[in-house]
């Protein structure tokens, strides 16, 4: 059976793909800042100057590893903001778990390059982070227990949530032992740190409601 050729777009994003795998490869023990763009397009297989048929600086390169990546971290974050609430602080983060172990490359990059390197990438995922609290606390705003909730109240909610899952991303990527007895440790302290905030949101008073 004789396969389609491949088309000119299908080449191309093949290309883009092996740029953003490339990258990831190496920067397994490396800061992006560190990355030349030489050595990007050499590990995708193409010249250096083909290189800017995909990205137009480094910068942009970096910025669409974020978004690649946060896409994959939405996914997960989805599943695990649809139902806030103690009860299922347990499946949420074995969810994130998983998705820390299958994509590591990814959770690595975003981890080390939160606060430092290339002010691009880290303003990119700062941004990507505030959409996700952002999101978080619509779906906060639509619980019934939490209408009376001013936005204010709500964001702050929404915001302690995804540091706790961004920290317990940074704990589970520095366990020496991935399945063992501390990367178990690191899961149950997430989950009690979940469930406090669930149990602080139950009982929060509305700001419009508070005196003194």
């Amino acid at each position: 059976m004789v396969s389609e050729p491949e088309s000119r777009a299908e080449r191309k994003e093949r290309t883009r793909q092996a740029l953003l795998d490339g990258t990831l490869e190496l920067l397994e023990e490396r800061s992006f800042a560190s990355l030349s763009l030489r050595e990007v397009a050499r590990s995708a297989g193409i010249v250096p100057t083909a290189f800017y048929r995909h990205f137009a600086s480094m910068d942009e390169l970096g910025v669409a590893l974020v978004e690649d990546s946060m896409r994959m971290l939405r996914r997960m974050l989805r599943d695990a903001r649809r139902d806030p609430s103690t009860k299922n602080a347990s499946v949420s983060l074995d969810i994130l778990l998983r998705q820390v172990r299958a994509h590591e490359g990814q959770f690595r990059f975003l981890s080390r390059e939160r606060y430092g390197g290339v002010t691009e990438v880290r303003r990119a995922i700062a941004a990507e982070l505030r959409l996700f609290s952002s999101e978080l606390t619509i779906d906060l705003s639509r619980m019934p227990a939490l209408a009376s909730w001013e936005v204010e109240d709500l964001e702050m909610a929404a915001d302690l949530i995804v540091g706790a899952m961004m920290s317990t991303v940074i704990d589970v990527l520095e366990v020496d032992h991935p399945g063992g007895r501390e990367e178990r440790a690191v899961i149950d302290r997430a989950e009690h740190q979940l469930r406090l905030i669930m149990i602080g949101m139950g009982g929060w008073r509305p700001t419009h409601h508070r005196t003194g």
